[in-house]
Formats: structure tokens, sequence, C-alpha cells
């Protein structure tokens, strides 16, 4: 029996789009298990009386995420439903669903970055509450002008810079934005009691320093599919992301082991603030170039996250805007330096465009989070009472500890 052209042409495209989807569906899962290291990296630094909190904020935020960005949020960004019967949902082997998948993954980000801010002192349902709609609506809003092209923002940049805003796998998009709604959240709740005494700050010591630990590194091996596996396709493959990835990440972790002299809270989020900042340019850097921008994230974080906490009123339990919020900034802004041809990169950035994307991010993302934060702290107020806060979110929410005390 003889094979005819068309049928060939018909198998590759079959094996192509079944290889991108398994591809893509990869990608999610390994930035969904970062879910879990959002966890217990926020187990591991609250307080003993706030851990079975902090693994049920991830969880329930997820899950209201998924429903949030399922119903509204996709369709802000992309225009896209899935109203549709199951058969025409599942055309091209289901990939647009994967895609979406991949996408609530990101998404999902925002309030897995807010819970660390706002830790051991906010009340559960308003914070869901909030979730909802940062992740239906703010969040959405810039991703779809950024990576959908929406509102003709980066057709404008085109036309007067010569190139639209970068972020290859989201330093602004995601994590600045994250950073800046949870830095809103952080100051409508304000400071922890206890933090302040005799007029001198007091830091509160990690709970379990193996927890945060083992948060850290779900976190930096599930950042390859989320940086690597943002090309969506086997064919946008490409090993510069997973090697400049790879380089920020040592940046990060060789900054904040100096910076923060042997204290294994930074040495573990040193490498974190290294990716953060890689992701916007990571398909453009060469990899010295993700190195320098990985060292000075880590340094960033470590320095700016000690100021806030002795220095400042801003009590960010985590460190989440610092890490995330100033961090993913630096990254857009990176992009641009270390995109250029000049240095190494592959070209085709502006710097001016950079600047003026990362500002757009932080813009949103503070004026989003003051509507959805400040109109719920009207409404039905976001922290706990004093005693609530003085026995726990453990048992004053959960009505359980981490730990069996008999």
């Amino acid at each position: 029996m003889s094979v005819t052209a068309s049928q060939v042409q018909g198998a590759v495209q079959t094996l192509t789009q079944s290889s991108d989807t398994l591809f893509l569906l990869l990608g999610a899962i390994m930035v969904f298990l970062m879910h879990a290291g959002f966890a217990f990296l926020e187990v591991g630094t609250v307080r003993q009386k706030n851990q079975v909190n902090a693994l049920v904020k991830i969880i329930a935020d997820f899950g209201i995420s998924a429903i949030a960005y399922f119903f509204i949020g996709y369709w802000v960004a992309y225009g896209g439903t899935f109203l549709a019967d199951a058969n025409t949902l599942s055309q091209g082997n289901g990939y647009e669903l994967v895609k979406f998948f991949f996408l609530l993954t990101f998404a999902a980000a925002i309030p897995a970055i807010v819970s660390g801010g706002i830790a051991e002192r906010a009340r559960f349902y308003p914070v869901l509450i909030a979730t909802f709609f940062t992740v239906g609506l703010v969040y959405p809003l810039f991703e779809g002008i950024i990576w959908n092209g929406n509102f003709g923002v980066q057709a404008w940049f085109e036309s007067q810079f010569g190139a639209g805003f970068h972020d290859f796998a989201g330093s602004v998009v995601v994590h600045g934005v994250g950073g800046w709604i949870a830095l809103v959240a952080v100051l409508f709740l304000g400071m922890r009691k206890g933090r302040v005494r005799a007029g001198k700050h007091t830091n509160f010591a990690p709970s379990n320093i193996p927890f945060l630990a083992l948060g850290a590194w779900i976190l930096c091996v599930g950042w390859f599919g989320f940086n690597v596996m943002s090309a969506q396709t086997l064919n946008g493959i490409s090993g510069l992301v997973a090697m400049n990835s790879l380089m920020a990440m040592a940046g990060g972790i060789v900054a904040a082991l100096i910076a923060g002299k042997n204290d294994p809270g930074f040495i573990h989020n040193g490498p974190l603030a290294g990716l953060v900042a890689v992701c916007a340019g990571s398909d453009l850097m060469h990899p010295i170039g993700a190195l320098v921008t990985g060292l000075i994230a880590g340094a960033l974080f470590v320095y700016l996250f000690t100021y806030l906490q002795n220095k400042t009123k801003i009590d960010d339990v985590l460190g989440v805007w610092p890490l995330h919020g100033l961090c993913g900034a630096w990254g857009g802004i990176a992009a641009g330096i270390f995109g250029q041809s000049a240095l190494g990169g592959l070209g085709g950035v502006s710097l001016s465009v950079q600047i003026l994307g990362t500002l757009m991010g932080i813009s949103v993302a503070l004026v989003g989070a003051v509507l959805v934060y400040g109109a719920i702290h009207k409404a039905s107020g976001l922290r706990l009472s004093e005693e609530d806060e003085f026995n726990g979110a453990d048992l004053a929410i959960h009505k359980i500890s981490a730990t069996n005390m008999e």
C-alpha cells in the first residue's frame, strides 16, 4: 500500500501537535509543583503557630485562582473562553487546554507571592476574595497587554522605539506584578505584634530551616519549567534559556552567601532572586550577562530585605517585595541591558522600552492592589484580631496546630 504525501504530512502534524501538548503539559506540572515550594518556603519562615495556615493558604489560593482564571482572567488576557463542547476543546490534542493550565500556574503565582508577605496576621476568607480579583482582573490586564498585544501598547512601543517590551518568562508580568501587589497588601495590614519592642525592631527567627530549604529547592527545580518551557513548543525550546537560568541562579547564591554573611535564610532566597531577575531576558542574554544579573539580584534582595526589616514599618515576612517586586523590576531592565548585542546578547530589545514597560507593570499592580485590598479593608477588614494573632492563625482559623502537643 502506497503512502501519499498528504498522509505523511498529516502524521507529522499530529506528532508535532501531540509532542507540543506533552511538552507544555510537563511544563505546567513543573510550575504547578513550584507552588509546593512557595508553601514550604513560607512554612519554614513563619513561626510554628502559623505553619498550618501557610500550607492551607497556598492550596486554597490555587483553587480560587483556577476558577477566577478559567471564567474571567484568561478571557481578559487572551479573549478566549472554554464554553464550547468538549469535542471542540479537545481538537489539536487539547493543546489550548494545556496552554491554559500552563498559564494558570503563572497566574496562581500572584497570590502565592502575596501570601509570603502578609503571613501571620491576615484573615483567611478576605484574602481569598482578594485572590479572586487579582487573578481574575488585575494580573491578566497586564498579562494581556504584554503577551497578547492588547490595547495596542506593544505595537506603539515597536513603532516608537523599534522593539516591544520583552519579558520572556515573566520577571515583570508575573513576579514584578505579584511583588508590588504584595507591598500594597502588607501596607494595609501593618506590622505584626511584637515586631517593635522598646522602640527597636525585633526579627522573628525562621521556625524550620529544613522546610525553608526544601521550599527553595523545589522552586529552583521547577523554575526550569517556568523559564525553558515558556517557549510553549518543542520547536521553540532553547538551551540558552536553561544555561542563563542556571547562571543567574548561581549568581544569586554567591551574592547572598557573601552579602548575607552565611545566613541560611538569605542563602536559600538568593537563587530565587537570581531566577526572578533572569526570567525576562533568559532567551536573549549571554550567560555571563545572566550571571551578573543574578549577582546584582542576590545582593539587592539581601540589602533591601535587611533594611526593610530593621529600619521601616514595612513588615514583609518573607521579603516578597524585594525578592519578586524589586528583583522582578531589575529583571525587566536587565533584559534591556544584557540583551543588547554589544554585550553579547541577541539584540532586538530597547532599554527605554524595558524601563517604560516595567514602570507600567508596577503601576497596574499598585493601582489594582489599592482598589482590591482597599475595598476589602474597608468592607470587612484584612487583619486578624489581636487575640487571634497572638494565638496564631493555625488555632484561630483552622482549629489545629502543626504539631501534636499531647
